[in-house]
């Protein structure tokens, strides 16, 4: 099983780079962690990890990320369900510093 994220800023249609992300399970230990590249992705968050099914959290720092601009969210949690240990998970958000949103991606 993987897990996988994309951040993408709407405001400036980019990808949102060097934002962090950490996932844990939900009794709060972390699993991985790790920034986003230039794509608004986060390659190092499962390298190498053996993860069980399971509910995770997933946190982006939004806050510290938006520094410049006022922000509604100092940080988003995403959290999900892993039922299936040979499926990739793929977590996407798009960020405004007012509203994100998200799904599960492929």
């Amino acid at each position: 099983m993987s897990i996988s994220t994309h951040v993408l800023d709407a405001v400036n249609g980019a990808p949102a780079q060097g934002l962090e992300v950490q996932l844990e399970r939900l009794d709060g230990t972390v699993v991985g962690a790790g920034s986003t590249n230039g794509d608004g992705r986060c390659p190092a968050l499962t390298e190498g990890l053996a993860l069980d099914t399971g509910i995770y959290r997933m946190r982006f720092e939004t806050g510290a990320w938006f520094a410049r601009t006022p922000t509604f969210y100092p940080a988003v949690e995403l959290v999900f369900e892993v039922t299936d240990p040979a499926a990739h998970y793929h977590v996407p958000l798009l960020l405004s510093p007012f509203a994100y949103s998200t799904y599960r991606g492929s």
